[in-house]
């Protein structure tokens, strides 16, 4: 029950991040994103001292700065999942919300195409069926706006490359996103300094309590993901997720009035049925398991 409300709850917070993002409108997204990055730091620090895991996640970062090559695995994970969080807040910011619930709606898609690439996976039919159907989707947005959705697939491939990085690389959630915040902070912090063009939280009240806000608004939907991912099965955890581009798409339409005409209507229905074809394939094997443990 704790790991369903968990993964609700994160999913939601994704879904209507748009909403504070926006609140964060007059800021450039490069600086948004900077302050995320460095607030998130400073939020796991605090939240893990609070805990009392300052000394196994120190532990851990220092065993990871002794591996080369698993501090260079965690360093591109780093940059992937700054590039998905700039090109996001960029996009909402932009007045392209709807974009961006398509790029959450096809990651799982995505993440079945890198698995095949790089785990070697092999296709099921139903899977096939799914890749075509939202591939054809994405063709008829292509054909309608005039140009590739690039900023959607972006935002799902750097993420799926991020989770795809994450099942490989081994370490905990925390250690996770406080090394990868650790990475990119410096970064942020001589941004903020000597390149943005604001100084630094030289806002008024409102915005700086929104970008200190950011990292709490980040880091705490990824910790509730992670907790859920531990508790319920990734069947669950597939129907789940669909919360949060769902979330962004009504906002996108009812709320910040972006267009949705009936060409755009369609392509997301091919989408859909990608989505559907993809569950309901991973129902049937998940079925197919269970019987031949059964015999």
């Amino acid at each position: 029950m704790w790991g369903i409300l968990a993964a609700v709850m994160a999913y939601i917070i994704w879904g209507v991040l748009p909403l504070y993002w926006k609140m964060a409108g007059d800021v450039p997204a490069s600086e948004i994103l900077a302050y995320r990055i460095i607030w998130s730091f400073v939020f796991m620090v605090v939240i893990i001292a609070i805990l009392g895991k300052t000394r196994e996640v120190w532990t851990e970062i220092i065993s990871i700065l002794k591996r080369p090559r698993l501090l260079l695995a965690i360093t591109i994970a780093s940059v992937l999942i700054t590039a998905n969080w700039f090109i996001f807040i960029f996009t909402v910011n932009d007045g392209h919300v709807i974009s961006a619930s398509l790029g959450y709606y096809i990651n799982p898609l995505v993440n079945v195409l890198l698995a095949t690439v790089f785990l070697k996976e092999k296709l099921s039919r139903g899977e096939a069926l799914a890749v075509l159907s939202a591939a054809i989707g994405v063709l008829i947005l292509a054909i309608h706006q005039g140009v590739f959705p690039w900023a959607a697939i972006s935002m799902a491939v750097t993420f799926g490359l991020y989770g795809l990085i994450k099942k490989l690389v081994p370490i905990s959630v925390w250690g996770g996103l406080t090394i990868e915040t650790l990475i990119m902070t410096p970064f942020a912090l001589i941004f903020l300094l000597f390149f943005a063009q604001d100084a630094f939280m030289k806002f008024g009240l409102d915005t700086n309590l929104v970008l200190f806000g950011a990292g709490v608004v980040t880091a705490i939907p990824l910790l509730l993901f992670a907790t859920s991912a531990k508790r319920i099965s990734y069947v669950m955890l597939g129907f789940i997720q669909y919360i949060g581009p769902t979330l962004m798409l009504i906002l996108g339409v009812f709320v910040f009035h972006e267009a949705f005409d009936s060409t755009q209507f369609i392509a997301f229905l091919f989408i859909w049925a990608a989505l559907l074809i993809f569950t309901i394939s991973h129902l049937l094997m998940l079925s197919k398991l269970k019987k031949a443990k059964l015999i």
